[in-house]
C-alpha cells in the first residue's frame, strides 16, 4: 500500500513543565522529540527510562562514554516519567487494600502482551494507523444516540486490580448501544454502526472482516490514563470514533506504528482512528485535562480472504487459497494453519499461548467443538471477552452460566483456564457454582484448573480463593 500521508514524527511540546501534544497531522511545534517504548509509559520493560536529555553524558560532545547504569536506555526527554507510572499504582494499590497485588499481576499480564503479540501478528497496512473522518453514516447514527443519551451515564464495571484506566480515581461511565433502557440502544444500532464502518476498514486493509466486538459510549473523566498495549485477541482491525468531548486541551492517544515510533494522535468530534489494535501498541498515558471525553470502540477480525486480487500474506496467494478452500467446504479460521487465526503467525510466541488457551482450536477438534455442548458463553469465556459475556448473559442468556459442554465444563471453567479475572469475577456474582467440577462431577473444580493451568500464587487461583473456592482434583 501507499505510505500514509500524515506520516510524521510524534511532535512534543514542552511550556511550562507541562506536556503539549501535536497530532501527527497538525501544525509543527516548538520543540520535537522522537521516541519509542519505555519512555511515556512502562510497555516492553516494568520500569521507564531514567537516560534524561539532560544528563551529563547526553550533553557532552559525541563520543563521551555512557555510564553503565544507562547503557541500552533510550533517550528520555518526557521527564520524570518513572515517579508519575509509581504513584499511578500505588494509588491503585491503596483504593483496593488487600487485592492490591492485583494490580501489579494485572501490569505484569500487560508487559508480556506487549512483548508477546505484536511480533507475533500478520500486519495488514504499512503503518498501522490512520486518522479520517468518519463516514457521515456511521458519525450520524452515534451522534444522535449520544444526544439522547448523554446525560444518563451509567458506572463502567472495572475487575478488582485492572489497571488499564485508572478507574479508581478518575471513574469511566457508559452511555452503552447495548443498554436497552436508553433511547434508541439495542442489536438493531449496533449492527447498524457495525454495517457502516466495516466498509472504511475493509478498505483500508484489503481483508474481508468478521465482526467482533463494539463497546461504547466510555466517557472518561479528568484525570483519566489509558495504559498502553495491544487488544486482547479477536479485536484485530479496529477503530475509534470520537463522539464528544469537552476538554482544556487535546487529548492525544498515543500509538506505536510498524515503524517502532511514538505518534501522537489528536481528536476532535466526527475524527476516526484506524488502527491494527492486535499490533499496534496504543493508549493514553498522560492525564485528561478537561470534563469529559467520548469514544466508541469497534473492532473486527480478518476472515483470512484479501480483498485485493492476488494479494500475498507471506508467500501465500491469498485469493487463489481461499477458492480452493471453499471448494473443499473449508473457509476463515477453518481454512487457514490448522484452526490458527490467519493474522496469528505461525510458530511465533502467540501461536502456543493461543493454542494454550483454545485446546479445541485444531481444525477438526474445532469443528466437533459445536456439536459438544460448547455454547457461546464458553466460547466468549474463552477469549476472556467479559463484554460478549454480559452481552450474551443479561440480554436474556443467563441460563447458559451453568451450561455444560460433554466434558463438563462451565463458562467458569473457561474464563479460568483463560486466566480472565473479569471474566471470573463475573460469572461468580452471576451465580455460577464455585466449585462445580469437571468430567461428570469426578473431575477438577475451577480452583484446581486454576492452579493447574497458572500456578498457586496466581492472581486467578488468589481471586477463587478469596471468594471460598476449594480445589479438589480428578479422580483417577
Amino acid at each position: 500500500m501507499t505510505m500514509l500521508s500524515f506520516k510524521r514524527y510524534a511532535r512534543l511540546a514542552l511550556a511550562s513543565s507541562a506536556l503539549m501534544l501535536g497530532s501527527c497531522m497538525g501544525e509543527e511545534q516548538a520543540t520535537t522529540a522522537e521516541y519509542g517504548v519505555d519512555v511515556s509509559f512502562p510497555i516492553h520493560h516494568m520500569k521507564i527510562s531514567e537516560n534524561y536529555d539532560w544528563l551529563p553524558h547526553n550533553t557532552a560532545p559525541a563520543g563521551a562514554p555512557t555510564p553503565k547504569k544507562y547503557e541500552g536506555m533510550p533517550l528520555q526527554p518526557l521527564g520524570n516519567r518513572q515517579a508519575f507510572y509509581d504513584n499511578l499504582i500505588d494509588s491503585c494499590r491503596k483504593h483496593y487494600g488487600d487485592k492490591g497485588r492485583r494490580c501489579d499481576q494485572t501490569e505484569r499480564d500487560r508487559v508480556d502482551m506487549s512483548l508477546r503479540q505484536p511480533q507475533s501478528m500478520q500486519n495488514y497496512t504499512e503503518l498501522g494507523f490512520k486518522k479520517i473522518k468518519a463516514p457521515e453514516k456511521v458519525f450520524k447514527l452515534l451522534a444522535e444516540f449520544w444526544e439522547k443519551n448523554k446525560n444518563n451515564r451509567s458506572p463502567e464495571n472495572w475487575g478488582a486490580g485492572n489497571t488499564y484506566v485508572n478507574h479508581w480515581s478518575s471513574p469511566s461511565t457508559m452511555v452503552s448501544v447495548e443498554n436497552k433502557k436508553l433511547r434508541g440502544a439495542g442489536p438493531i444500532l449496533k449492527q447498524a454502526i457495525w454495517d457502516a464502518a466495516r466498509t472504511t476498514l475493509e478498505e483500508w486493509t484489503g481483508q474481508r472482516l468478521t465482526q467482533t466486538s463494539l463497546y461504547g459510549v466510555r466517557v472518561y473523566s479528568e484525570g483519566s490514563v489509558l495504559a498502553t498495549h495491544v487488544d486482547r485477541l479477536p479485536l484485530v482491525t479496529s477503530c475509534i470514533i470520537n463522539v464528544d468531548q469537552d476538554v482544556d486541551e487535546p487529548w492525544p492517544i498515543e500509538v506505536y506504528a510498524h515503524d517502532g515510533k511514538a505518534y501522537n494522535v489528536t481528536m476532535e468530534p466526527g475524527d476516526m482512528v484506524l488502527y491494527e489494535s492486535h499490533s499496534v501498541l496504543h493508549g493514553r498515558p498522560f492525564p485528561l485535562k478537561g470534563r469529559y471525553y467520548a469514544n466508541v470502540f469497534i473492532h473486527f477480525e480478518p476472515e483470512g480472504h484479501s480483498l485485493r486480487h492476488n494479494a500475498k500474506v507471506g508467500n501465500a496467494n491469498v485469493d487463489e487459497k481461499y477458492k480452493k478452500d471453499s471448494e473443499k467446504g473449508l473457509g476463515g479460521h477453518e481454512a487457514d494453519q490448522n484452526g490458527l487465526p490467519p493474522y496469528i503467525i505461525p510458530g511465533s510466541p502467540e501461536e502456543s499461548n493461543w493454542r494454550r488457551q483454545h485446546p479445541k482450536s485444531r481444525t477438526k477438534e474445532k469443528v466437533k467443538s459445536f456439536q459438544t455442548g460448547t455454547t457461546t458463553a464458553h466460547m466468549a469465556a474463552q477469549e476472556g471477552d467479559l463484554e460478549a459475556l454480559r452481552t450474551l448473559v443479561e440480554g436474556g442468556g443467563d441460563h447458559l452460566i451453568h451450561a455444560k459442554d460433554s466434558n463438563g465444563w462451565t463458562p467458569l471453567h473457561e474464563g479460568v483456564r483463560s486466566g480472565s479475572l473479569e471474566v471470573v469475577e463475573y460469572l461468580v456474582k452471576k451465580g455460577s457454582k464455585l466449585n462445580e467440577r469437571t468430567n461428570s462431577g469426578v473431575g477438577g473444580t475451577p480452583l484446581w484448573w486454576a492452579t493447574k493451568e497458572h500456578g498457586e500464587n496466581s492472581a486467578i487461583a488468589d481471586l477463587l480463593k478469596s471468594m471460598g473456592a476449594v480445589s479438589i482434583g480428578p479422580e483417577l
